[in-house]
């Protein structure tokens, strides 16, 4: 499941109900006190990684119903919520009416450890005879049947999921309406239970932690690497625990047996209880070890913070089968240098383009604000009338956000140079880091956006950089690099926006000649980076991140045809592809490598353009 959206009522500043939709990478950002931390720390409340108390409850706003709702998408196809028996939650009316699963939890702030009520908003019937079917047990949804005259001659009478589909469709109208369904009634009860299952898992890196013997933010990371590799491997577990079980039942069964034998009335009444709530996470302990035994909370803020950016490089780059994570990051840039801050924003957006990873972050900082997607924009804004609202991406967003962050124009920029993506941002600064030491007409574009004489803007969706340049009339000059995608005799794919680029002024637009950047790649530069890529060939026209994607999936053993998989996951292995290929292969680039996959020397005619731009 993916978390698509978070509702917050009567908690803290946000007395009136305000939704904050939500994607795979989310970054909140508004001024001091506006409530960006209060969203991510509600989400930890609702994920039961920290507990409520009478201050989350809002001052002025009805305090016995603090309510923190949470939607999810990418549901499950189906879910065993009656012993064995498969159904969904769209069968069972447990959606919203915008068909999307919604838990609600309601606290009551007036004590001083709030209790807890959760229900499903679900688009359910209301007739009666059907609106309480969830609530029934097998012998009572039979009764039921038989009370409404329900044929039951192509029903499987033993399971509940066919009944209540059974006497649903004896109604002409369920008069749907959306409601508030409570979990805590036994029906319910086993149902919650099983799409709690199905929820991810939230980790909380927060800005300000206390520095205890026991410092959190310092284990957080290692905390999460526990639950990341555990659920990586929880079909294995759920095998060896089910394994166990049933050999604990058999010889439990067989004890009582015996006992029945030498006493029934003792026997009697007996019968095994066997616990499933397993905690693998406690099973498993690891933590970091400082300099000479020194405690890791009594080391600098800088240095815990660096190992939250360890961790989230480290998981960037491995792959965790299975997990399903959300990553909420505090003020990512505290303690840290530009760079490290620009190392942590790349860190964040590859994990979050896996499949089944989600990243939320709350910034300050301009460095990370326009680096930011604007698609990713969330703005929290604080009306003069009180309140909160929340501004999506727009050229709205992109004032509030510049005003916020502080971002004014910077006239030591010499050129904006716009990409259509972060890994052709690696790529163009790699290479030209590469080419720079043995050509002095090139300059290193990564040293240049460190001292903010270039930025980079990515054409994927505009962002507070682009906005400074078109509106704050900055008159910077702009290179535009487009992939072809398209084979000849074809246009480029986007040559129409390409010649209304040329015709504005101070603005050059090119066109890659191959399908896009991966594709000026050496395959000596690929194999080195990646040996077992050696019996690949790369075509000027290949989908070359999309081929050593399907390199990968076929040395999975079981994996199944390519052809059968998800377009979602061919896109999430394709992504993965990308990463490593702008990265690790194209820092094994070299001049010679250059010349000999790009004969006609575009790369570097592009390059010495960006130079000159900025020299002149």
């Amino acid at each position: 499941m993916q978390l698509i959206g978070v509702s917050l009522e009567n908690f803290r500043c946000y007395r009136d109900r305000v939704h904050i939709p939500l994607g795979k990478f989310v970054a909140l950002i508004g001024q001091n006190d506006a409530g960006k931390s209060t969203v991510l720390e509600a989400l930890a409340i609702f994920f039961g990684t920290r507990k409520p108390d009478r201050d989350d409850a809002s001052k002025h706003g009805e305090r016995t119903a603090m309510t923190i709702s949470c939607q999810f998408g990418d549901l499950p196809d189906e879910l065993i919520i009656d012993s064995t028996n498969r159904t969904t939650l769209s069968a069972e009316h447990l959606l919203n009416q915008e068909g999307v699963l919604e838990v609600v939890q309601v606290f009551d702030g007036t004590s001083k450890a709030p209790s807890k009520k959760v229900y499903l908003r679900a688009y359910h019937p209301s007739v009666e005879g059907a609106g309480d079917l969830l609530t029934l047990t097998r012998p009572n949804l039979s009764k039921r049947a038989n009370e409404l005259a329900v044929d039951l001659s192509e029903v499987n009478a033993s399971v509940n999921a066919e009944l209540r589909a059974a006497i649903r469709g004896s109604f002409l109208d369920l008069k749907l309406e959306e409601r508030l369904i409570p979990v805590s009634i036994e029906g319910t009860k086993e149902i919650y239970s099983k799409i709690q299952q199905e929820l991810p898992s939230f980790f909380l890196f927060a800005a300000d932690r206390p520095s205890t013997d026991q410092d959190v933010e310092a284990q957080d990371p290692m905390r999460a690497a526990v639950e990341i590799a555990i659920a990586g491997q929880k079909p294995a577990l759920d095998a060896v625990a089910k394994s166990v079980t049933d050999q604990l039942e058999l010889l439990v069964t067989k004890t009582i047996e015996k006992i029945r034998a030498m006493s029934p009335s003792i026997a009697e009444g007996l019968y095994p209880r066997i616990g499933e709530d397993l905690k693998w996470e406690s099973v498993f302990k690891v933590s970091l070890h400082g300099e000479s035994d020194v405690p890791l909370n009594k080391r600098g803020s800088g240095v815990r913070r660096m190992v939250l950016l360890g961790f989230l490089q480290a998981q960037a780059e491995l792959k965790s089968a299975g997990a399903n994570v959300i990553y909420a990051i505090e003020e990512p840039e505290t303690g840290q240098h530009p760079d490290q801050q620009r190392a942590l924003l790349s860190a964040v957006r590859d994990i979050a383009e896996r499949e089944g990873s989600q990243v939320i972050l709350t910034t300050h900082t301009p460095t990370l604000g326009r680096l930011i997607p604007e698609k990713s924009l969330r703005y929290i804004h604080v009306p003069e009338s009180g309140g909160r609202q929340v501004l999506p991406g727009g050229d709205e967003t992109f004032r509030a956000v510049a005003h916020a962050l502080g971002i004014l124009p910077d006239h030591r920029v010499k050129v904006f140079v716009g990409v259509e993506g972060k890994h052709d941002m690696s790529f163009l600064a790699l290479i030209s880091r590469t080419l720079s030491k043995t050509d002095p007409s090139i300059a290193d574009l990564g040293a240049l956006e460190e001292r903010g004489e270039l930025i980079f803007v990515p054409a994927g969706g505009s962002n507070v950089a682009l906005w400074v340049s078109r509106l704050r009339h900055l008159s910077v000059p702009e290179f535009h690099l487009f992939d072809r995608d398209t084979r000849p005799p074809a246009h480029p794919k986007y040559k129409t926006y390409e010649d209304e680029h040329n015709l504005l002024a101070g603005v050059e637009a090119v066109h890659t000649e191959r399908r896009e950047l991966e594709n000026y790649l050496h395959l000596d530069a690929i194999v080195a980076a990646r040996p077992e890529y050696a019996f690949v060939t790369v075509d000027m026209w290949d989908s070359v991140p999309l081929m050593c994607a399907q390199v990968v999936h076929a040395s999975v053993e079981d994996a199944g045809a390519w052809e059968d998989v998800e377009k979602a996951k061919k896109k999430s292995k394709s992504n993965s592809a990308k990463s490593w290929l702008n990265s690790e292969a194209v820092e094994r680039m070299t001049d010679e490598l250059v010349d000999a996959t790009d004969p006609r020397g575009d790369l570097k005619k592009w390059l010495r353009r960006i130079t000159e731009l900025v020299r002149q």
